[in-house]
């Protein structure tokens, strides 16, 4: 059998993403933050795009920025009711020279003499992370310059609760030093405040807390380390068996041991918090709800005028080609800009108009509602709607909430309509939160409760949708002190 080379023709259909359409794409699921820094590198980037000078902000739509000229208003007249209206016959010229009267000094800016306000030294305060409040710690302690060493790799090495998660053997062996100065070090470490840090594991912590708190009692420590599950299970009895003891006693035990922290490094952060700013406004002004885009931050950009006039003259063919292509590219990115503002206040007109008994009267009048809705009404594909709602956020009446948290499935109600899951998530949450502490609501038990509220739901469906809301089992939600 002979091989051979052959030229043939064959018809074929594919998808190409050219890179315009590709950043038409990614410009559609950026948030609000990452779409003002993406802009901003596009100018520094592409020389034919430029702000308009003296704007602020994007071009709103006419429809858009008479909404937003509505809200403004609003807000301003809410907060002339808080705080009094405005009098038009101050005399500015007066308060103006009172700040510049012998009551402020002009040399160093300081307060006047009769003012009780402390120095911003001494209020001014800054948060301490778990590592620098260990570190500052260790410096006063007294110990060996190797346990100093280790004790300073442990501290580094700790997880968001405070726990080691390298092995003892590992940093000595790094360290070329001997076991017994790494065990000493983390000794050191676990007595530092928060206590219990550098623990392997929640036993160890704990135990390292009873032992400074209760330091006399004989049992402590024998129940965190062989009993700590029992107690878990609420099994009192057999505590109380294996260790010959009164099952008030065993009871007692348990209340002392809730004492501890599981979590040691609760209330420090070496993270720095990540706050949430809103994508799109909405907002009640008088019967009418009214939606604004956030477009803090977002220049109004167009094509530099400029380059236009280069391109019109002379000049080499190269230089005529690059200039054609950034103006192309500023264009393309101006007009995926406005497609992008526009694509996303439909989808939220389209939320609104679904959602609106949320809006107007909370979580438990939330309806199911799937991408499809959405897509089908505002004429686009399921996709684009799922990337105008990923990593966006909504301020609303109800608070700020991710616009993906609309889109979720219906649980059958007992006359035959349907209740969105997040509704029954929150009557679950609610009813929880209602029972007696000494008689949980089982699972059971919470099935026949959301029965009287017309919701119709297994009891497999009420666990997992419990678990969800990080709420234990009823054995473990009993209290009995």
């Amino acid at each position: 059998m002979a091989l051979e080379i052959k030229q043939s023709l064959k018809l074929t259909q594919q998808l190409v993403l050219t890179p315009q359409l590709q950043q038409a794409i990614k410009l559609l699921q950026l948030s609000h933050l990452d779409l003002v820094e993406t802009v901003q590198n596009e100018m520094l980037e592409n020389p034919a795009l430029e702000e308009i000078p003296g704007t602020e902000g994007s071009e709103l739509p006419e429809g858009e920025r008479k909404l937003q000229e509505k809200a403004g208003e609003a807000q301003k007249d809410q907060v002339e009711q808080a705080n009094g209206h405005e009098n038009s016959d101050t005399d500015w010229q007066k308060v103006l020279d009172g700040y510049s009267s012998s009551n402020f000094k002009t040399g160093g800016g300081a307060i006047a003499r009769n003012t009780d306000l402390p120095p911003i030294e001494s209020t001014l305060a800054a948060s301490s992370s778990l590592t620098d409040h260990l570190h500052d710690q260790l410096s006063l302690v007294y110990c060996t310059d190797a346990e100093r060493l280790a004790a300073e790799v442990i501290i580094q090495n700790l997880d968001e609760r405070g726990f080691l998660v390298v092995e003892l053997a590992q940093i000595a062996e790094e360290l070329e030093m001997e076991l017994d100065d790494v065990e000493g070090a983390q000794m050191v470490v676990q007595t530092l405040d928060p206590r219990g840090c550098g623990s392997r594991n929640l036993v160890d912590c704990l135990v390292v807390q009873a032992k400074r708190a209760w330091p006399e009692d004989p049992f402590v420590v024998q129940i965190l380390e062989d009993h700590l599950q029992d107690f878990e299970r609420r099994n009192y009895q057999a505590v109380a068996r294996e260790l010959e003891l009164e099952l008030e006693d065993v009871i007692e035990y348990h209340r002392m041991i809730r004492e501890l922290e599981p979590r040691p490094a609760r209330g420090f952060s070496d993270v720095e918090p990540r706050y949430i700013t809103p994508d799109v406004y909405l907002f009640k002004i008088g019967d009418e709800w009214q939606i604004v885009l956030n477009e803090d931050g977002l220049p109004k950009l167009r094509v530099s005028p400029y380059y236009a006039e280069v391109l019109r003259g002379k000049g080499t063919r190269e230089d005529r080609q690059y200039i054609k292509n950034k103006l192309d590219s500023a264009d393309f990115l101006i007009k995926s800009i406005y497609k992008r503002q526009g694509t996303i206040y439909k989808v939220v007109n389209c939320i609104l108009e679904r959602q609106l008994d949320f809006f107007e009267r909370g979580i438990d009048y939330l309806r199911p509602m799937v991408l499809r809705d959405v897509a089908e009404d505002i004429g686009v594909h399921e996709s684009t709607v799922s990337r105008v709602t990923s990593n966006k956020y909504l301020q609303c009446p109800q608070g700020i909430v991710e616009l993906k948290y609309f889109f979720n499935a219906g649980i059958q109600q007992v006359h035959g309509s349907e209740v969105a899951a997040e509704a029954v998530k929150n009557r679950i949450r609610q009813l929880i939160a209602a029972e007696d502490s000494r008689r949980p609501l089982s699972d059971a038990q919470l099935v026949k409760e959301l029965r009287r509220y017309n919701i119709q739901c297994a009891r497999r469906t009420v666990a997992k949708y419990r678990e969800a809301l990080g709420a234990l089992s009823s054995s473990k939600r009993k209290q009995l002190f």
